[in-house]
């Protein structure tokens, strides 16, 4: 579903990239990047960079819960991706993240 909203957000969008999504991961946006609390690799546990709470991996491979309920990837990517970018994540960033961490094994 990410595939056809990025198409219809950006008539240029080719395809998803786990590269472009390991990238995004990654990447620091002032203090904190996806990586700040779930580690440096998706199957590894993470440490929520402000409370300290544990967090599962991210990778299904490490994880098979992950992103099994559409509901649930939504609540996270909007409470995170405002956390993280100070907006929504756009719908090509969205599959791009998940492309990179269902590569991930």
């Amino acid at each position: 579903s990410y595939r056809s909203a990025a198409k219809q957000e950006n008539a240029a969008f080719k395809d998803l990239s786990a590269a472009r999504g390991q990238a995004f991961y990654s990447a620091k946006r002032g203090d904190l990047a996806c990586a700040s609390c779930h580690s440096d690799s998706p199957k590894a546990n993470g440490k929520h960079a402000k409370t300290g709470k544990d967090i599962l991996p991210l990778a299904p491979a490490a994880n098979a819960q992950r992103f099994t309920h559409v509901a649930k990837v939504e609540k996270w990517f909007g409470r995170n991706c405002k956390d993280v970018l100070s907006r929504a994540c756009t719908a090509q960033e969205k599959g791009d993240f998940i492309a990179y961490v269902l590569s991930v094994k």
